[in-house]
Formats: structure tokens, C-alpha cells, sequence
């Protein structure tokens, strides 16, 4: 795979975090940042894919029924 070079800035309070846990978990800051940055990008990705399928259901129409809506309503308000 081939890598590329990001420079960021940290508040000192988050780079003491990841300084610490870096020697905790015998990781490079580097490698924990890259995780933590590849599992943000693909929980935002998941989290926008979601929306914009939610969106293309809405303008087809594609809702549940009012009775459904009564049901799941009845379910949790009491």
C-alpha cells in the first residue's frame, strides 16, 4: 500500500494523550493516529452513505405507513 506524508497540528493536551498511549500500547503516535484517522473517514463515509440512501428513499416516497409509525410510537412512549 502506498503511504503518504500528513503533517497536523495537536493541542499539547491530545498529543500528551496519544504520547501516552503510544507507549502503552508499544505503537508508534503514527500508526495510532493512521487507525484512528482511518476509522473516522469510514464511520463519516458509513454515516453519510446512510444519509444519502435515507434521502433517495424520502424523494421515492419510500416511508413507512402511519400505522407503523403508531405502533413503533405506542412501543416506546408507554
Amino acid at each position: 500500500m502506498a503511504t503518504a506524508v500528513l503533517t497536523l497540528r495537536l493541542p499539547e493536551e491530545i498529543k500528551a494523550k496519544l504520547d501516552k498511549l503510544a507507549q502503552a500500547t508499544h505503537r508508534s503516535r503514527s500508526f495510532l493516529a493512521e487507525e484512528a484517522i482511518a476509522r473516522y473517514v469510514d464511520l463519516e463515509a458509513w454515516q453519510i452513505g446512510e444519509i444519502e440512501q435515507a434521502i433517495q428513499e424520502a424523494d421515492s416516497g419510500d416511508f413507512a405507513p402511519p400505522s407503523d409509525l403508531a405502533q413503533l410510537l405506542k412501543k416506546y412512549a408507554g
